[in-house]
């Protein structure tokens, strides 16, 4: 495999064959042994795009897994989790002489239809993380969701019966809940990172309101702040729900609502010139929401302070 490549693959056949893995049992779920892979891995780059859902844990010496500017050392075992159509790097160092330890399931979105997952599997907000926005696992929580893999592996190996499909379905659901769990305890225990994210949002929220960019555009968007934070915009709202309550827009509109509050007890502005000012291209969206937020309109919270 030369290095600077796009591989886009289509089917879990398709990724085996590219790895050097024998053909897949069953060709809509795969669960691979890591250390098995056989594909001559150069020094260099390659990207990598999948039409179908990936988890990976992974241990990897030497290889580096990029999204955007951000760069993740695996040399921890982590687990990440990939939805169709989503773009990684892998960075392979120089003189690399085996590859990466751990395993990795392969789910191809037909193998999901008429489950109980085909639409739930959506509801995990994880799938839309970057890379480098792991889950980094402890020994017992690495040991639990490789027994979870494991037993996947052995019941798609057995003879398929009318009741494969949902012990494997629902073993499928037990590892995304356990992983839905482990990324709440990951905002908590990882605080200084996540904390220093809530500090430059902060930073980046004041800057935007003091430039007058409101009056010209309105509130920056999601994906606007989490591209300048470095981190995707699921990863953003996931983390803000954990150590706020709140999604980014809640938070948004609150910050919006203390700058109003702020005209409005500090300015001789009308409530008109305010509502434009943050961005409102109507007086009746802004009062809606003030008095949705403060239980008061906007003129009667100025009043309060006269």
């Amino acid at each position: 495999m030369s290095g600077n490549q796009l591989y886009r693959i289509k089917t879990i056949t398709e990724y085996h064959r590219l790895m050097g893995l024998p053909k897949p049992e069953h060709p809509l779920i795969s669960v691979i042994n890591l250390q098995k892979i056989t594909s001559p891995l150069t020094n260099g780059q390659y990207s990598l795009i999948f039409d179908f859902y990936s988890i990976s844990m992974k241990r990897s010496h030497h290889i580096k897994y990029k999204y955007g500017q951000q760069t993740s050392d695996f040399d921890e075992g982590v687990l990440f989790f990939m939805s169709p159509g989503q773009l990684f790097s892998v960075d392979v160092g120089a003189g690399l002489t085996e590859g990466p330890s751990g395993w990795m399931i392969l789910i191809h979105p037909d193998f999901l239809w008429n489950t109980s997952l085909a639409k739930k599997i959506k509801n995990y907000e994880y799938f839309s993380y970057s890379v480098y926005e792991a889950l980094y696992l402890s020994d017992k929580e690495e040991t639990m969701l490789t027994g979870i893999a494991q037993n996947m592996e052995q019941e798609y190996h057995a003879n398929i019966d009318r009741f494969s499909e949902n012990v494997i379905i629902a073993q499928l659901e037990l590892l995304l809940t356990y992983g839905e769990r482990f990324y709440q305890r990951q905002f908590i225990t990882r605080k200084i990172s996540n904390h220093e994210i809530l500090t430059r949002l902060e930073d980046l929220l004041s800057n935007y309101f003091k430039s007058g960019m409101l009056a010209k555009q309105g509130l920056p968007s999601v994906t606007f702040i989490a591209e300048n934070l470095n981190i995707s915009p699921g990863y953003l709202s996931s983390l803000l729900k954990a150590l706020t309550g709140q999604g980014t827009q809640q938070h948004l509109h609150d910050k919006l609502i203390e700058l109003a509050k702020e005209k409005l007890s500090t300015t001789s502005l009308s409530v008109s010139e305010i509502a434009y000012e943050l961005g409102f291209e109507h007086l009746q969206s802004f009062s809606k929401l003030f008095k949705t937020k403060t239980s008061l309109s906007p003129l009667k919270f100025r009043a309060s302070f006269n």
